[in-house]
This record gives structure tokens, C-alpha cells and sequence, in this order.
């Protein structure tokens, strides 16, 4: 087939990849992993600090939806589904050990690039810095309420799915947490 055959081909619904995953299909669970693997992975990276970490604990969370597959109900979005996998394998993770800083340049993709300007590119690598240590001071729910509003760009009902938290928790930790943030950066208005 060439890949002017292949464009045009309609692009398979979570739907259809998990009822042939639910048969076997390792393909349609490759297609799965393919397409909600780099958010699965980017927020565990923000929720664990360390890639090794967060590599871990996406493939913990795609064995598991492997597993448990046949126990999705579509209830909610796949994409949600999976994410609430990575939440339970970080927290676990985190109730393990101790919070660690977020790795560097996680939260690059937040602020534009300066255009060559060195004063200005000095004061985004401080703002993200400053960004850094104030989300790693967060508490947990907080944390990742304001990654998943903010950086995921999830919306309540699928965050409240995903953290198995009420609507209404769900607006409460992300105020709470957007005040906290809003407290640290105050220097940076």
C-alpha cells in the first residue's frame, strides 16, 4: 500500500482499537499505546520528576490496561482511563519515596522562546525554574489537578475521572493550587 493510500484511510476510533485489542489484536493496542502514549508519559514525568521513573510507571499503566482491558467500560474517554492508570502507578510510586524535583525543561513547552536575546532567555530559564520549585511544593492532588487542567488541557469531568475525585474536589484542589502557585509567583508579574 503506498502512503498516499494509507492518508486517506479513515483513522481507527479508541473504540474500534479497543474492541480489537479485547480480541487480541496486538496491533490496535500498538495504535493504543502510539497514540496516548507520549501524554500518559509526559504526565508522569511531571507527577514523578524523573524519566526512568516515569517511563516505569507508563508501562506499569500500559500492562495494566493490557490486563484490564476486557473491564474498560467506556464509561469515560480511553485517553482518561489511561491517564487515571498512570495516576494510581505514580501514586503508588510516590507513596514509596520521598517528592522529587521536576526534571529541567519539563515546563519549557509553557514559556515561548526568546528571540535571541540573552537577558530574556536568562529570565525564562528563572521563571521556569521559580515554576518548578513551586509545583514540586504542592500537595499531591494539587499537583496534579493544575498539570492535568493546565498541561494536559484535561477538563473537570475528565480530570474528576481520572483522579477519582468528585467535580467539585477536583475544582477545589485546582483553585487551591492555582492560589498557592499564584502566592510564589508573585514576583514574576
Amino acid at each position: 500500500m503506498s502512503k498516499s493510500q494509507a492518508s486517506s484511510e479513515p483513522l481507527a476510533t479508541d473504540e474500534s482499537l479497543v474492541r480489537a485489542a479485547r480480541l487480541g489484536d496486538h496491533e490496535a493496542f500498538r495504535e493504543i499505546v502510539d497514540r496516548h502514549g507520549p501524554a500518559m508519559y509526559r504526565y508522569a514525568l511531571h507527577m514523578v520528576g524523573d524519566s526512568s521513573d516515569a517511563s516505569e510507571v507508563t508501562q506499569e499503566a500500559f500492562v495494566s490496561a493490557w490486563r484490564s482491558l476486557s473491564g474498560f467500560a467506556g464509561r469515560s474517554s480511553l485517553r482518561t482511563w489511561l491517564i487515571r492508570l498512570v495516576h494510581r502507578r505514580a501514586a503508588d510510586l510516590q507513596r514509596n519515596r520521598r517528592a522529587t524535583p521536576i526534571d529541567d525543561g519539563l515546563m519549557s513547552r509553557l514559556t515561548p522562546a526568546a528571540p535571541d536575546n540573552p537577558l530574556q532567555s536568562v529570565l525564562d530559564a528563572e521563571l521556569l525554574e521559580a515554576l518548578q520549585l513551586a509545583l514540586n511544593e504542592l500537595p499531591w492532588h494539587q499537583r496534579a489537578t493544575w498539570l492535568l487542567r493546565e498541561v494536559e488541557e484535561m477538563s473537570y469531568e475528565e480530570i474528576s475521572i481520572a483522579l477519582a475525585m468528585p467535580i467539585g474536589a477536583v475544582r477545589g484542589h485546582l483553585y487551591r493550587g492555582r492560589r498557592t502557585l499564584a502566592e510564589r509567583m508573585a514576583r514574576w508579574r
